[in-house]
């Protein structure tokens, strides 16, 4: 088995079974002899920021000199992004080889696992095959189902912001989404959760009472934002002062607070973290997908947002850092998306939509969405391809505009592709 053979089947899996559970990923993991019993872990769920705190976390203990693994979802560019060791990505030979080794035992169930199952089953074998000092191990949706769930209790859980989104898996309330998320919350444990409504912080404070979790709120209230530019922020946050973060955007400084105190946790627990493990670490995170530079000429940004929160920050950044600029969206999304809400906070600061059919079965063909923003009073054009798409969009904005992608996460990799034949 080859690694395009091993992701061919990892995308082949289909769950045969009809109750919802940890109970298949148990079973496969036992089969494999129980990689995840040898693994440390910092959990990780919530809506949104899940993936920038996950990074921030793996970067500054990989500073410290353990020995990192990072879990993540979904991939931007290429499948083995998800798995990541002291942040190298699985190599084609290791994905290659624990895929030929879970496959026979997946294969022996009777009731199949679903793919995220299997991805997670052999994430799980890989770190402990590299002997990870500590993963930092991201939900795939919800929390107390998820199948990255069956990990005893780690040395933190970790809460990110939380929003309505999934509302059909999860629930119709903020409350009900924060009850599923605090699934992760295990018994005598530690958690660090992101500031939200008093509601959801009620959730969060019963269900660790309840499970004798020692809880630890971020600090919003100490930070401070000294200085910020296409190039990063420098900003205090509480004791700690002029922090550099490369990821743009408000809503990133509030993630970078949830880090410091999940940072903070794991040192009161025994971690050997310094102040400049700390600071290298967060000033050295590379996050890409979230409004991401990737190129000057002209200024072409990446933002792989697409539920309403993603939005809102969004909307932020581009006020922050493009106020004046002409900006030219090039931008595609699923047709099962809530669209009109992902497009209507964004039309009055862009010049022109240029809309492209993103690579998904689940697509809304360019052509539709361009009709639709027309109708919501935009200007837009549909193109046939996303190379089509990215060409189109860098002529528009010249010298002097902002190409902005955002929509989908699906058309990231094309259209990156599509920069490089291009020399960006």
């Amino acid at each position: 088995m080859n690694a395009t053979e091993a992701i061919a089947y990892i995308h082949s899996v289909c769950w045969k079974g009809s109750i919802p559970g940890l109970g298949r990923t148990q079973t496969l993991l036992a089969k494999m002899g129980n990689p995840e019993k040898r693994l440390k872990f910092i959990h990780i769920a919530g809506t949104n920021g899940k993936g920038s705190t996950a990074a921030m976390l793996a970067s500054i203990l990989q500073q410290a000199g353990y020995r990192t693994g990072l879990f993540t979802s979904p991939y931007i560019y290429r499948f083995h992004e998800r798995m990541q060791v002291d942040g190298e990505q699985i190599s084609d030979e290791d994905l290659s080889a624990v895929t030929e080794f879970v496959k026979p035992l997946a294969d022996s169930m009777e009731e199949s696992p679903t793919e995220f199952e299997l991805v997670s089953c052999i994430a799980f074998a890989y770190f402990c095959w590299k002997k990870c000092d500590i993963v930092v191990l991201e939900v795939g949706m919800g929390g107390a189902l998820d199948s990255t769930n069956v990990i005893e209790t780690p040395e933190v859980a970790v809460i990110t912001n939380i929003g309505l989104d999934h509302t059909e898996y999860l629930g119709d309330t903020l409350e009900k989404i924060a009850e599923t998320k605090a699934g992760i919350f295990k018994e005598n444990g530690r958690a660090v959760v992101y500031r939200s409504t008093p509601g959801v912080e009620q959730v969060f404070e019963r269900v660790c009472a309840q499970r004798h979790v020692q809880l630890k709120k971020a600090d919003f209230e100490g930070l401070r934002l000294k200085a910020h530019s296409l190039e990063g922020q420098v900003f205090d946050c509480g004791r700690r002062k002029d922090l550099v973060l490369p990821l743009l955007g408000d809503h990133q400084l509030h993630n970078a607070a949830v880090v410091l105190a999940a940072v903070d946790t794991l040192i009161e627990a025994g971690w050997k973290i310094s102040e400049e493990n700390i600071r290298r670490g967060i000033r050295e995170v590379r996050w890409p997908g979230r409004f991401d530079v990737v190129s000057r000429d002209p200024l072409f940004i990446i933002d792989g947002g697409h539920n309403p929160q993603c939005i809102e920050a969004l909307v932020t950044n581009i006020r922050d850092y493009l106020s004046g600029r002409k900006v030219i969206a090039l931008t595609g999304v699923l047709a099962d998306k809530d669209y009109a809400d992902m497009y209507k906070p964004v039309i009055p600061f862009v010049r022109k939509f240029v809309c492209i059919t993103p690579p998904s079965p689940r697509k809304l063909e360019a052509e539709q969405l361009a009709a639709y923003l027309r109708q919501a009073g935009a200007e837009a054009a549909a193109c046939g391809s996303v190379a089509q798409g990215v060409e189109t969009a860098m002529n528009l904005a010249g010298t002097d505009g902002v190409v902005l992608c955002f929509g989908s996460l699906y058309s990231i990799g094309a259209i990156r592709d599509a920069l490089t034949r291009l020399g960006k």
